[in-house]
């Protein structure tokens, strides 16, 4: 696991370029888990909002082809209209790494000074352009927070601080880590991190606004 900060200075890895770009495709849906620990199929009832914009931070930790570890940081705004979600990438300086926009029946991948990359969904694209792909239908929902509707998910609720907030998500390989929420009068996630064991990728978030 990596130390989540400095990120105002922290360089990006020439190599890190194009993970980055798959790695902040954090994107989110919703729901409440049941208390306690438990295994479930997670809620369907999705609430009917049709959008969210968010502004954050990311720290990514992966193995590249050669099995060296690689870092990468930035910063993200995102933006979901129904089921499409645009999100743009930037770099600690602030230049755009890359947009990435998802629908149900297409995802594109812009870089800079590249034409863009279509496929017929997230997954694909990252695939093909990355060699590995992320789980973008589940990050919908944990970053709610909640399990995502299509698998069983364990989940655990925090009782300390009285408001019986999610704490720990276990889903499809993942496990999803809930440090902190914002505070009063502002709601949802501040800090989350997410770690898959096989193949190996550590993902932080904070979520400014």
């Amino acid at each position: 696991m990596m130390a989540f900060n400095s990120f105002a200075g922290a360089p990006l890895r020439r190599g890190a370029l194009g993970l980055t770009a798959a790695a902040a495709v954090m994107l989110a849906g919703c729901a409440v888990q049941p208390k306690g620990p438990g295994t479930s199929v997670a809620a369907t009832s999705i609430t009917a909002q049709t959008s969210r914009a968010y502004h954050g931070r990311f720290a990514v930790q992966y193995n590249d082809q050669n099995g060296q570890t690689r870092n990468a940081y930035g910063n993200f705004d995102w933006q979901e209209n129904g089921d499409t979600v645009t999100l743009q990438l930037r770099n600690p300086l602030g230049q755009t790494l890359a947009i990435v926009t998802s629908s149900p029946s297409s995802a594109t991948l812009e870089l800079p000074n590249r034409q863009p990359l279509n496929a017929g969904n997230v997954s694909e694209l990252m695939q093909s352009t990355l060699g590995f792909s992320l789980p973008v239908e589940g990050l919908r929902y944990w970053l709610q927070p909640s399990a995502a509707p299509t698998s069983r998910a364990r989940t655990t609720m925090d009782s300390s601080t009285g408001n019986e907030r999610l704490k720990e998500i276990k889903q499809d390989g993942w496990t999803i880590d809930y440090l902190a929420y914002a505070d009063a009068p502002a709601v949802g996630v501040k800090r989350v991190n997410l770690v898959r064991a096989e193949p190996p990728l550590d993902i932080k978030l904070v979520i400014d606004q």
